[in-house]
């Protein structure tokens, strides 16, 4: 696993696919925190950070799959997909291998918007009068957004070759699980909508951003992960 997790972060960190992805998420991020009018604290007026914590998935919904996109369709378009699967190297292993490469792009580029709680900290009157426990649980929930992200854009990238193709779908199915199914939910009252809404990421997202570290919402977002990668090892296999 350790040679196809080193093969692939070398491959994104050879190729302007990184560096792209974490410019432009830095740039969107810092536009939402400080520039645009209805989400920059500037003129909020609170030291918090719930426009970008609210608005961030989505940027990640889009970037996520733009980097997962050429992971098994690049290797069905130029025929290296034989030459891998003949390693000796199991089936698991090269998709874990994968999927922590691609994973770990999206860590790094959310690492430095840590920049901008510092700053608000610091900006706050008094300074660090900030909800520190509410921006670790947020930073958590991003972390494992970004997980679940890319194992769905994986996931699809072995059914085709086309890596246009991948991209929209996974972009499509990631915005489904995350706030399809929430809104969904909004047609429903009482149970059946808390029901449905349960099988959203977006609830346990938010739930994590409340600053509570609830068992069950850490469970839901990797064991939907390791679904995605259960369906990744499994269609590999039979192809």
């Amino acid at each position: 696993m350790l040679s196809i997790f080193t093969k692939e972060l070398n491959g994104y960190l050879n190729s302007l696919i990184a560096y792209i992805v974490i410019v432009l998420f830095l740039i969107f991020t810092g536009l939402i925190l400080w520039v645009f009018p209805d989400s920059n604290i500037l003129d909020y007026g609170y030291a918090e950070m719930g426009s970008f914590f609210s608005l961030t998935p989505f940027i990640l919904i889009i970037l996520v799959p733009a980097i997962t996109m050429r992971s098994f369709s690049e290797e069905y378009k130029t025929g290296t997909i034989e030459f891998l699967m003949t390693k000796p190297v199991s089936t698991l292993n090269i998709v874990l291998g994968k999927f922590f490469g691609a994973w770990l792009i999206s860590i790094l580029a959310i690492s430095p918007t840590l920049v901008y709680y510092f700053s608000i900290s610091y900006l706050g009157s008094p300074q660090g009068n900030i909800d520190t426990g509410a921006v670790i649980g947020s930073y958590l929930g991003l972390i494992l957004l970004a997980a679940v992200f890319t194992a769905i854009g994986i996931a699809i990238s072995t059914f085709t070759d086309n890596q246009v193709i991948a991209f929209i779908i996974s972009t499509f199915l990631s915005y489904f699980l995350y706030d399809g199914i929430h809104q969904l939910a909004q047609l429903f009252k009482g149970k059946i909508q808390y029901y449905i809404d349960f099988i959203s990421i977006q609830f346990h997202y938010s739930s994590l951003g409340r600053g509570v570290l609830d068992s069950r919402n850490l469970v839901y977002l990797i064991s939907l992960s390791l679904l995605m990668i259960f369906v990744t090892v499994n269609h590999l296999k039979r192809k």
